[in-house]
């Protein structure tokens, strides 16, 4: 079970290293005029996008894993599971918006995704607290 759990960790930092990246692209692409720097920020989002996607998918499968071997129970592995279904949200909404500045139809401007770009932070914050604290 141990490198069941090297694993997992190594996957949900990989996950968030792209939940950091992706919104960070969106920023620029928000901010950018030249058709050039336009079309490599959509090449660079669609690209980090299919990266990222499996990642996420390794980061919960190992960690259902993890759950169904260890048996974990308590009210931080609830919580816990809350903030994982709201960052599998927050994936699948940066799909939306990547689909949105594929198609020249972006409607928020940057500062939105300065924003926007914070809450994965927030949500590694509160996991990190709840997994290693186990406050409740």
């Amino acid at each position: 079970m141990l490198w069941i759990k090297a694993f997992h960790i190594i996957f949900v930092v990989s996950w968030f290293a792209g939940l950091f990246y992706l919104p960070r692209l969106f920023v620029n692409h928000a901010m950018a005029t030249e058709p050039g720097e336009i079309a490599r920020l959509k090449l660079m989002e669609g690209k980090l996008y299919r990266f990222v996607t499996p990642i996420a998918g390794l980061a919960l499968g190992s960690g259902i894993w993890l759950w169904l071997g260890y048996g974990f129970s308590g009210g931080w592995l609830h919580a816990k599971l809350c903030l994982v279904l709201l960052l599998v949200g927050y994936h699948y909404y940066c799909g939306r918006l990547l689909k949105q500045f594929a198609a020249d139809q972006n409607t928020r401007n940057h500062v939105f995704y300065r924003w926007f770009n914070e809450i994965p932070v927030l949500v590694l914050t509160a996991v990190v607290i709840l997994v290693t604290v186990k406050p409740f």
